[in-house]
């Protein structure tokens, strides 16, 4: 069987089987699209000749671009995929098995300086790709977006007059996120050229399109973004989360309440929250030890 009739019968199982909302089978089939095409690539076109090989090489290319989290959860929505697959009796074995999900990391968020974050957004605007790119990159750091709800943002979604934005993250629990002033000045730019990016005259509800004149994706983002950071000589390990973390660190760095981080982040528990406090207190020992004329004593 075809890779994506398979994807599409395990689509409808979870619909129609397994009740999972919309939003949950659309994350599963972007996850699996993925899949797919880095299968296709490796010249892998049906699920029979799948082995747990190409499983194993597919995590390993995503361990450059993605956070270990997003692995993690690609990897189960595959262990779902081939679990189902096996029990319809399509393949013969379950390849999925007896791989191993990675391990969490507990290491601390990376953040980008202010300098870096500035150096980053100075972006020369010529074409309405450059004015996109400026805005979605001012957006991501002047809001702390994950990029997925960065892509899934709908024209509709800003409120201009009050200079609010409406997300919808995670859980499909939607909030409200303050919009700032040079965040709603590229917004306008960019809009005054979005059109040109339409194709065709035909529309799209997406507030960020891509040279296709559809939604932009996160993986079309992440790809703009390393363009960016080389073209800037910044280090290409930097991922669309990384601002968000910046964003976080350095609104505590400037004296933020933590509880409104919490409700502008998305976070359900304060506690997700708290790690930036823990990125802030290095900085603040690591300046100590920097710049106080008594933070050493001399041998």
């Amino acid at each position: 069987m075809k890779m994506e009739d398979a994807i599409l019968e395990f689509s409808n199982y979870c619909f129609f089987e397994k009740g999972l909302s919309d939003k949950t089978i659309e994350s599963y089939k972007n996850d699996l699209g993925v899949y797919k095409d880095f299968l296709n690539s490796n010249s892998i076109n049906n699920v029979e000749k799948i082995n747990p090989d190409n499983i194993k090489d597919f995590l390993k290319s995503r361990s450059d671009i993605e956070e270990t989290s997003t692995i993690a959860h690609n990897l189960t929505v595959i262990k779902n995929f081939h679990s189902y697959l096996f029990r319809q009796k399509i393949v013969k074995s379950d390849v999925s098995e007896f791989i191993e999900r990675p391990k969490l990391r507990k290491s601390l968020p990376k953040v980008l300086s202010i300098e870096d974050v500035d150096k980053l957004l100075n972006i020369e605007l010529n074409t309405p790709f450059d004015y996109r790119n400026k805005a979605m990159l001012e957006l991501l750091y002047g809001t702390g977006l994950r990029v997925s709800e960065l892509v899934n943002i709908n024209l509709n979604d800003i409120d201009y007059s009050n200079c609010l934005l409406r997300v919808m993250g995670k859980g499909s629990k939607e909030r409200e996120v303050p919009l700032g002033e040079y965040s709603l000045h590229y917004l306008k730019l960019y809009l005054n050229v979005r059109d040109k990016l339409l194709k065709n005259g035909v529309s799209c509800d997406k507030l960020f399109l891509n040279n296709h004149g559809r939604g932009m994706t996160r993986q079309g983002f992440f790809k703009n973004l390393k363009a960016l950071l080389k073209e800037k000589g910044l280090n290409t390990n930097v991922s669309p989360h990384t601002l968000r973390h910046s964003f976080a660190t350095h609104l505590i760095n400037h004296g933020a309440d933590l509880r409104s981080i919490q409700e502008m982040l998305g976070h359900s528990d304060i506690s997700t929250t708290k790690i930036y406090t823990k990125v802030s207190d290095d900085k603040v020992r690591l300046d100590y030890d920097t710049y106080h004329p008594r933070s050493h004593k001399g041998d």
